[in-house]
């Protein structure tokens, strides 16, 4: 849980530029590479990591752009980066005015009461449990893993 937003600040500051990184890995004709045939896609990922960036926002009361909840994927990274950089900015923003009674404070979670600083956490932990499945969806892909927690074979 986080009870300063410096302390919050510094792992989106992480998380973000590691999903970045997935994100810009991912070329147009791969963004529907999945590990099954209707599954999950790169694209999918990406996106959802956009739209959930608004959606947590939303429920820990942050002005974060949202996009509709069933918006079609976009055809293109560049567009789903761009959508994401937005997040990024908008977090950073925000997320800077929180004092601690507000991270203290129980908001409506997913799964129901929780305080504010504890959904931030599972904020990131959904963002990196998706970047984790991105990771392995490049390697299938036959594009390159960025170093986003450690070093991956191309940094040989």
């Amino acid at each position: 849980m986080y009870r300063k937003a410096e302390d919050f600040l510094a792992d989106w500051a992480a998380s973000s530029a590691g999903t970045l990184a997935v994100m810009k890995a991912i070329t147009d004709d791969k963004m529907n590479v999945a590990i099954v045939e209707g599954h999950s896609s790169l694209g999918w990922l990406a996106w959802h990591l956009v739209g959930s960036g608004g959606g947590f926002g939303h429920f820990a009361g942050l002005n974060i752009p949202a996009i509709p909840r069933d918006s079609e994927v976009p055809s293109t990274m560049a567009e789903i980066v761009a959508k994401y950089e937005e997040v990024i900015a908008a977090y950073n923003n925000e997320a800077k005015n929180l004092s601690d009674e507000q991270l203290a404070e129980e908001i409506k979670g997913f799964m129901g009461p929780t305080k504010r600083g504890q959904f931030l956490r599972q904020f990131i932990d959904h963002q990196t449990h998706h970047r984790g499945q991105m990771t392995v969806l490049l390697r299938q892909a036959g594009l390159p893993v960025p170093p986003v927690a450690g070093p991956t074979k191309e940094m040989k």
